[in-house]
C-alpha cells in the first residue's frame, strides 16, 4: 500500500524577506517583492546562517537553500539530530540554472589574471546539484541526494521526486524544494534576448495583458515524512501531500502548449 506523505516543516528566502511566515503575512498583506522589474531577496544576509568560509565555498542559490532548510528542519523538529536512520532521509533541490552567479564571476577571473588565478571551489559552485549536496554534507543526510534541473517547473520536481521516495519506502523522510539565484548580468540579457521577460515588469501569468515573466530569486524548502512515523515522534502535520503527477507539453521553447492538454492530464 503507498504510504501517505506530511509535510512537517517548512522554510522560505524570498523577496518578501527571510523566512516561511514573512513570505505568508507579506502575501496576506497583498504586499508586492517585485522592484524596477526584479525580485531580489535584499534582506538575506548568508552570515546569520554560515560562517564566513561557508558562505565562500557556496554559489547565492544554495545560500538561500541552506536558509531555508535551517527554518524548515527547525520546524519540523530536526535541528537537534535526524529522526530516521542517515541512509533513509532523501534530499531533493530543484533549480533552473545552478551557480550562474559563480561561472559569470570565474569566468571573468579567468579573463582578467589567468587560469591559475581560477578557484578550484569553481565547479562545485555552479553545479545543479551544489545545493542539495550542501544540504546532505551539512545535516548528515545520507539517503539518495541530487539536484533536479527543469526549468521553472525544478522545485515543485523535486518535491515531487522526494514525495515518490517516501511514497514507495526508499525513505521515511525528505528536504525537499528549489532555490535560484540568476539575477546575474549575463542571464537578465539573455533571458530579455529571448523575449522571455516581461518588458513592462510585471507579473501577472493567469492575465490577458501578461507579456513575459519577473526575474526574481529565493529558495522554498519542505521537510517532507512517512505520515505513520511522523505520527509515532509526536510530529505536528502542517499539511498532506495527497498526489503529484508530471507531464511534458514538447511544444516550444518558451511557450506553453495554447491548449493546455498535457498540464490538465
Amino acid at each position: 500500500m503507498r504510504r501517505r506523505v506530511v509535510i512537517t516543516g517548512m522554510g522560505a528566502v524570498t523577496p518578501l524577506g527571510v523566512g516561511a511566515d514573512a513570505l505568508i503575512e507579506r502575501w496576506a498583506d497583498g504586499k508586492c517583492g517585485i522592484e524596477d522589474g526584479e525580485g531580489r531577496c535584499d534582506a538575506f544576509d548568508p552570515g546569520e546562517f554560515m560562517t564566513r568560509k561557508e558562505a565562500r565555498r557556496s554559489d547565492r542559490f544554495a545560500q538561500f537553500a541552506i536558509a531555508a532548510s535551517e527554518e524548515a528542519l527547525g520546524q519540523a523538529g530536526w535541528s537537534d539530530g535526524l529522526p530516521y536512520e542517515q541512509a533513509r532521509i532523501g534530499c531533493v533541490i530543484g533549480t533552473g540554472i545552478g551557480g550562474l552567479g559563480s561561472l559569470e564571476e570565474q569566468e571573468n577571473v579567468l579573463r582578467e589574471r589567468g587560469a591559475k588565478a581560477v578557484s578550484p571551489l569553481s565547479v562545485p559552485l555552479m553545479m545543479g546539484n551544489a545545493a542539495a549536496a550542501a544540504l546532505a554534507m551539512r545535516h548528515g543526510i545520507h539517503g539518495q541526494t541530487y539536484g533536479v534541473v527543469s526549468a521553472c517547473a525544478a522545485g515543485a520536481l523535486a518535491v515531487g521526486t522526494a514525495v515518490r521516495m517516501i511514497e514507495s519506502g526508499d525513505a521515511d523522510g525528505a528536504v525537499a524544494g528549489g532555490a535560484e539565484a540568476a539575477l546575474t548580468a549575463l542571464a537578465v540579457a539573455a533571458f530579455a534576448a529571448m523575449g522571455a521577460t516581461s518588458p513592462s515588469g510585471i507579473s501577472r501569468p493567469f492575465d490577458k495583458r501578461r507579456d513575459g515573466f519577473v526575474m526574481g530569486e529565493g529558495a522554498g524548502v519542505l521537510v517532507l515524512e512517512d505520515a505513520e512515523s511522523a505520527e509515532r515522534r509526536g510530529a505536528e502535520a502542517l499539511g498532506e501531500v495527497l498526489g503529484y503527477a508530471a507531464t511534458s507539453d514538447a511544444h516550444h521553447l518558451t511557450a506553453p502548449e495554447p491548449s493546455g492538454a498535457d498540464a490538465a492530464r
